[in-house]
């Protein structure tokens, strides 16, 4: 039909258009599954059409009939390099018509139908991997407490340092999935100590030189246990158990790291597992008050810790002392 466009749905009825202007009105505010447009039509030719249409996502797969008096091979070129899916000579065949307008929706319907399953194969994919994952979380969080029982704590301490490394690794800046990714491997920065003697871990008074010595020893046992990880989650966790001992200012152990030569994830947990030491009871200590090992945090900034780590720490003070304040048995673990 000259100087109009025809549209149709693959459940509904032919729509009219003689404006092309007011066609891609109508097609922003619905979706149709064919568009027949004329080559020459006021305010626009079908190639600029095509083009326009083609331009806008939910239109990028539509089959377009072009429907044209011209032959010019030109006319064509320009047609296709803009989209248009199939042409139509005036005057046109009627039966041509249906045959191709069957055929197109045909096409579009099988279109739809392998987006519609792509789309439901991505969504159990999802599924899939998210159970994985988060079986993967949930042993890695049971295995972290299992480690300090022996420690002599009830298991809080891991989710604890957890939550702060998370809250520290915001503070910071980091993107929320990859301080989503310390958050999840933090609790394994101690692995290691499934390693140590018994004798050491809970002995009620000051470790001798030697004792130290095997004590220490508990960070290169966890990177062994956690080294060549094939996910992410172990990768990050291998890296903690390594350097969160390592200090600012190179006086840590074991590599004698300083500075950003010592893995960020390191340096975050390296706080949370501090402070969070300082305030709980153990074996060889009391438990100190929250206020004073919050001072202690501060005073070894640019010594033991890392000074932006340690200023984010600051700026989340009142949400760790929210986590310090919850009941036992209560802190929020994976």
């Amino acid at each position: 039909m000259i100087g109009s466009i025809v549209r149709e749905t693959l459940e509904g009825t032919p729509e009219l258009c003689l404006s092309p202007l007011k066609a891609l009105d109508k097609c922003a505010a619905e979706q149709f599954d064919l568009v027949i447009v004329d080559h020459i039509m006021p305010e626009m030719d079908g190639v600029a059409f095509t083009a326009a249409l083609r331009a806008r996502p939910a239109y990028r797969t539509v089959p377009v009939i072009m429907v044209t008096s011209d032959i010019d091979k030109t006319v064509r070129i320009e047609a296709i390099k803009a989209g248009a899916t199939d042409f139509l000579h005036k005057p046109f065949d009627p039966t041509e018509l249906q045959a191709r307008v069957a055929n197109l929706l045909a096409l579009r319907q099988a279109q739809v139908e392998l987006a519609d399953r792509a789309q439901w194969l991505t969504r159990e994919v999802e599924r899939a991997t998210s159970h994985l994952l988060a079986r993967e979380e949930e042993i890695i969080y049971r295995l972290a407490r299992a480690i300090e029982y022996r420690d002599g704590d009830t298991g809080e301490h891991v989710s604890r340092v957890a939550q702060i490394s998370q809250l520290i690794a915001e503070g910071i800046g980091l993107p929320p999935a990859r301080c989503r990714m310390i958050y999840l491997a933090a609790p394994l920065h101690d692995i290691g100590k499934i390693g140590i003697a018994d004798a050491i871990l809970s002995k009620p008074g000051k470790l001798s030189p030697e004792e130290m010595a095997i004590m220490r020893e508990h960070v290169s046992i966890g990177a062994r246990i956690l080294e060549r990880g094939s996910s992410e989650l172990i990768r990050t966790a291998e890296l903690i158990a390594q350097s969160h001992h390592e200090k600012w200012d190179g006086a840590g152990y074991p590599d004698q790291l300083s500075g950003s030569d010592i893995p960020i994830e390191a340096r975050i947990v390296a706080i949370a597992d501090v402070f969070d030491a300082l305030c709980s009871e153990r074996p060889y200590k009391q438990a100190w008050p929250i206020d004073k090992a919050y001072a202690e945090i501060v005073r070894c900034s640019g010594s033991h810790f890392d000074p932006d780590c340690v200023d984010a720490f600051r700026a989340k003070w009142p949400m760790i002392v929210a986590i310090m304040n919850e009941p036992a048995n209560q802190a929020v673990g994976f």
